[in-house]
This record gives C-alpha cells, sequence and structure tokens, in this order.
C-alpha cells in the first residue's frame, strides 16, 4: 500500500502541473474548506478503525485501501494550486456538478452542466463531480467493490476541490474510468443534490453548456 500511496501522489503531481492553470498568488486556500475538515475526520476515524478492525463493516484490507485514497484527498486539498477541473476522454457529452467558487468557505451550491468530449472545465470554476446515468457502466469505485457494475439508477461521483479529474471510457470493456478514486458516491435523496433520471442516450442528446477553458 506504501507504493500505491506513492504512485498515486506522482500521478496526481503530473496531472496537476498539467492542467492547473491559475498563477499561484491566485491559489484558493483548499484547508479553510468544509470538505477538509470532512477529510481530514474521516482519515482520523480510519486510522483509529485500523487499530481494532473488528469493529469496522470494512475488512481490514479495504481499510487500508481507504486511508491511502483519503490520504491522497487531504494531500490534494493541500498542495492543489486552483480549484478542480473534469477532463471528458469519454468519446460521449459527460454530465458534470460545477460552481463558481465565491470568497465564502462554505458549501456552496452546485448545478448539473454537460461537457463536450475533449474538453476540460474552466479553472476559476470547481468541478464538483461527475453525473452518471442509468445504464452506464463503471469500474469498481467503492472499496468493497471488486468488479464493473452497470448501474440501475443514476449517481453522482464527487471529488475534493483540487482534483485535476481526467474520465475516460476502457475501449475494450466500455466501462467509465477515473484516474483518481472518487471522494464520495451519492444517490437520489442521498444529499441536496438534484440528480435527474437520464438514460445514456439523453445525457448524450444535451447541449453542451458547461464552463470551460478557451
Amino acid at each position: 500500500m506504501k507504493y500505491i500511496k506513492i504512485i498515486l501522489i506522482c500521478l496526481t503531481l503530473t496531472i496537476n502541473f498539467m492542467f492547473a492553470k491559475p498563477a499561484w498568488a491566485d491559489r484558493p486556500n483548499l484547508t479553510r474548506i468544509p470538505q477538509y475538515t470532512e477529510v481530514t475526520q474521516e482519515l482520523n476515524d480510519l486510522l483509529t478503525a485500523q487499530s481494532s478492525p473488528e469493529a469496522s463493516s470494512y475488512t481490514p484490507a479495504d481499510i487500508e485501501k481507504k486511508i491511502v485514497e483519503l490520504q491522497l484527498q487531504k494531500y490534494i486539498l493541500e498542495s492543489a494550486r486552483g480549484w478542480s477541473q473534469c477532463l471528458n476522454n469519454t468519446g460521449k457529452t459527460l454530465g458534470i456538478y460545477a460552481h463558481k467558487p465565491q470568497k465564502s468557505t462554505s458549501e456552496q451550491e452546485s448545478n448539473l452542466y454537460f461537457l463536450r468530449d475533449g474538453q476540460i472545465t474552466e479553472h476559476k470554476w470547481n468541478c464538483d463531480g461527475v453525473y452518471l446515468p442509468t445504464g452506464a457502466k463503471i469500474a469498481a469505485i467503492a472499496p468493497s467493490e471488486k468488479q464493473p457494475q452497470e448501474l440501475t439508477e443514476p449517481l453522482v461521483v464527487k471529488i475534493v476541490s483540487g482534483t485535476q479529474l481526467v474520465v475516460t471510457t476502457n475501449p475494450k470493456t466500455g466501462t467509465i474510468e477515473f484516474n483518481v478514486p472518487p471522494a464520495k458516491i451519492v444517490k437520489t435523496g442521498d444529499a441536496n443534490l438534484s440528480i435527474p433520471n437520464f438514460s445514456l442516450a439523453e445525457v448524450d442528446a444535451q447541449v453542451p453548456n458547461a464552463p470551460i477553458e478557451d
């Protein structure tokens, strides 16, 4: 797991330097947003659970995997050069949730937009996550999952602020894949987030309207 963490951090650094465009002077302090507090608390809880795994619903291996993912999220929040960006390399239109950050560090409303294939979201906006419609095939993303799955209901894959997310489609399996593990999986009714029940065809037919880099 130690080597997996090193590989993930190196990959994240490389992607951040490739896509992040804001000057260092405009770098947001992401350790002041609620996400940082949540990630830090969850990480501390799992580090405690690691010493008594029998009290957790996860296996020891799943706990260790989740700790590595949370350490990566914490690292992203502490070292990011700018807000999150999402790059669509799926070959189809992609639904994304995004908002334009304000000076306030409180939670801000995120809306659903549609991103054309090959486009990346505007660096002055924060890409909060990806919308996956009913019927989408996705790679295993939860610690307990081992195999890809086809969604029977829509969900949102959320990322921590500062993440440079690349979404691709595996040419052999047709599954949607992410370059970093998701921070959270949100289903209809799980959070204060409007999640429409679109099909794959309905998403692909949407007119792209996401804020993008020129």
